[in-house]
């Protein structure tokens, strides 16, 4: 492959670098030494060329009502708030929050909302979404947080 072509598979195997390229906001010589795919000048180069080429970022506008539900633990799965694979937690009584978003989310919101959690430092037990709803599970004392951090994403 060419420098170029390195380049760009470099950038798209990490997502915030991409996205970063797309916003205007890399400084591409500390950006060619950190993906150490070639020479610099010629990565640094390249980069210049493939962020030209990408669409300019422009967040996604959404609107969604945030909610938290308290209590939030393990259940059988008969009421279930959120279920991923074999776990599934409900409302029921727990050591956990869930923060709920309902209207303009999917599942490029919920990938949003966990980036967002992640640089706020609120861990995540469990996460799903599907049009019109995504949900997050976090420890009880993180939900305020949780929420204030979902607002921001969303």
């Amino acid at each position: 492959m060419t420098v170029a072509a390195d380049t760009r598979e470099a950038v798209r195997a990490r997502p915030f670098l991409h996205t970063a390229l797309r916003a205007g906001v890399v400084n591409y010589t500390a950006a060619a030494r950190f993906l150490e795919v070639g020479d610099e000048e010629a990565v640094t180069a390249a980069l210049r060329r493939y962020a030209e080429e990408l669409g300019e970022y422009n967040p996604p506008e959404r609107r969604a009502s945030v909610s938290m539900k308290s209590g939030v633990g393990p259940s059988d799965g008969d009421k279930a708030l959120l279920t991923v694979g074999d776990t599934a937690f409900d409302a029921d009584g727990g050591d956990f929050t869930a923060v709920v978003a309902e209207g303009d989310v999917d599942a490029g919101a919920l990938a949003d909302v966990l980036a967002r959690l992640r640089t706020a430092e609120v861990g995540v037990e469990a996460a799903a979404g599907a049009e019109g709803m995504l949900v997050v599970v976090v420890g009880r004392r993180a939900g305020a947080n949780a929420v204030r951090a979902i607002e921001e994403a969303l």
